[in-house]
Parts: structure tokens; sequence; C-alpha cells
């Protein structure tokens, strides 16, 4: 076992933010106004460069940096084909911190670092954030099953993986996968971790640029209704859309055992954008962790990170909190 740094001050310090809540990257469902919107509010903003061309990247952050000075991030998943022009504009617009996914983090950590930025990787196990550390990566996103949209095949919790991450590794460890609220994230201290990375949460703010329709969908799912699905393909979380919905043809497929080269045709291209983006339920990937049963408001984000500080000190006064406090929230 390493000696684990699980001070959540370490992780504030290292982000530049008063609050070691950290949104997430999400295709489709991330842009300028939620992120300036989460750093305002003291939280760590993320841009999801999963679904932008580079130019809309550049334009993201110039849009962003017009109206908040403070620190912000990108999420760069690995293994996308507009990797290398998604990190020159990184490097050109000097980007602050940079969490990389899908994919292995030694090409591109030490010409991340080299450009002054602080590099984070999401991981599914134990075993990959060893891997991630010896990459030289500032810190670790330990993302659990239940999270939405792609997802590790191991499909262990976070309840398992995230102690046995903060076991693995000495660097600051990012709890992910179900958290939403206050209770989650003091459970996810509790557990190790130094902070917490919220997807589904903040796609249920108002300047998510999630569709309406997506929102309202997730607003009544109810449990058990999302299910990871393609992972002979890449693995991906998905809620149920109406009868014959995309999500319907992919659970016959599989329960058919259609192959690789089946799936991929199902699921050929735009899936995403169509339903997160366009509100498609029908034909649309609907990409959403499986705390979505428990998400039926639609707060501002500022006023999100608000409630979930607040609701957090309140443990505080009832004795249940004590040693996962930090400057900010004491």
């Amino acid at each position: 076992m390493k000696k684990h740094n699980s001070s959540p001050n370490a992780l504030c310090r290292l982000l530049g933010v008063r609050h070691p809540i950290v949104q997430a990257g999400m295709v489709w469902c991330t842009g300028w106004e939620l992120v300036a919107a989460v750093g305002k509010s003291g939280g760590l903003g993320t841009l999801g460069a999963g679904s932008m061309y580079p130019e809309e990247l550049r334009a993201e952050i110039n849009q962003l940096k017009s109206v908040w000075k403070g620190p912000f991030a990108v999420n760069v998943p690995l293994l996308y084909p507009d990797v290398e022009a998604h990190m020159e504009t990184i490097r050109e617009e000097q980007v602050p911190v940079v969490f990389t996914s899908a994919g292995s983090p030694k090409k591109w950590t030490s010409y991340l670092k080299d450009t002054g930025a602080t590099v984070i990787h999401v991981v599914s196990s134990a075993a990959f954030a060893q891997k991630a550390e010896d990459a030289g990566v500032d810190a670790v996103v330990a993302e659990g099953f239940e999270a939405g949209g792609h997802n590790g095949r191991e499909e262990t919790t976070t309840m398992c993986l995230v102690p046995e991450v903060v076991d693995a590794v000495s660097v600051p460890v990012i709890a992910a996968g179900g958290l939403h609220d206050a209770r989650s994230m003091l459970a996810a201290l509790a557990l190790g971790a130094s902070g917490v990375q919220m997807g589904s949460r903040f796609v249920m703010t108002r300047e998510n640029p999630a569709h309406a329709a997506f929102k309202q969908r997730i607003a009544d799912a109810q449990a058990g209704e999302t299910r990871l699905m393609l992972k002979d393909v890449t693995p991906v979380r998905l809620l149920r859309g109406p009868d014959g919905s995309f999500f319907d043809q992919v659970s016959q497929a599989e329960e058919e055992g259609a192959d690789v080269q089946a799936l991929r045709a199902l699921l050929g291209r735009g899936r995403a954008k169509k339903g997160m983006r366009e509100g498609d339920l029908l034909e649309g990937e609907l990409e959403i962790g499986q705390v979505s049963a428990l998400l039926d408001d639609l707060p501002g984000a500022g006023e999100l990170v608000e409630r979930i500080v607040q609701d957090f000190k309140a443990f505080k006064t009832r004795d249940m909190a004590q040693g996962f406090f930090w400057e900010g929230l004491a």
C-alpha cells in the first residue's frame, strides 16, 4: 500500500479551486456557460473535447476566457481522431488543467506537463491508476461502474474502486460514478478520495447544453433503467428510451448474439449527438449514470455547487464528518 495524499486541501491547491468538486467533461453535455458557472462557484468546470472539432474547442475556450479568468479544465479522450489537434489547441490556449481518458496517458502526459498543465487521468482499475501514476500524472479519477457514458469493462463499483485506487497510488484520487450530492461526496472522502467528479448531476443543470427532451427523460427515469451496453465494442451506460428505441435495438442484438461487426454497424455514427444534444430519444444514445433515478430538479450549476457545499457543512454540525473538512468548507 502506498502512502496516499488524501487531503482535499491538497487537491484544491493543485486545481486552484475552493471546493474539491469537479464537473465532468462529458461529450455533447458541456459548454463554456456551464464551465464558467461551476468555476465562479468555486468548483472546477470542464469542457468535453470528445464531441468537438478542434476549431469548436478553441472557440469554446475563448468564450469561456471572456467571462471567467479562473481555472478550468478540458477533457480529451485519447482514442478520438482529433487528439493531436486538440493537444495543440490546449498548448496554444494554455489550458491549466487537462483530464485524459479512454487510452494510455503515457504519450501525452509529459507533453501536457511541459505546457504547464496539471494532468489528471480517468481510470477504471487500480492497475490502470498505477500505470497513470508511472506516466507522471498529477492525480487520477477513479470512475466506478455506476457512471454514465463510456465506462470500464471491469464493472467495478465506486464503493470498491475508490479504496482500491487510493491504496495503489500516492497521487490524489478523485472519485466518480454515482456521486451527486453532499452525502455521496462524504462517502467518497471517507473512502480516501481527495475530491469528487460529477457528470450526470451537472447534465441536469440549467446551463448544460443538453436537449430539454433528454433532461426530461432523465427527470422521469426510474431505478434500473440504465444499463452498460456494447461492451464488445465500446462500453457505454445508456438510459432506456421509448419502445423500439436504440436502447431496445442494442439489447435485442446482444441477446441474439450479434458479433462486433454487427454491433458497430448498429451503432453507426452520430448517435450520441442525436440523443443528448438534439433530443431524439428514439434513435439517439442517451448516455447517463445510474444516479439518473435520483435526479428530478434543474438548478443552476452555481446553485448546485453551493447547495452541495452547504449540505456538506451541515454534516459537521451532526458530528458525521470529523476529519473530512478543508479550507473553503470549514
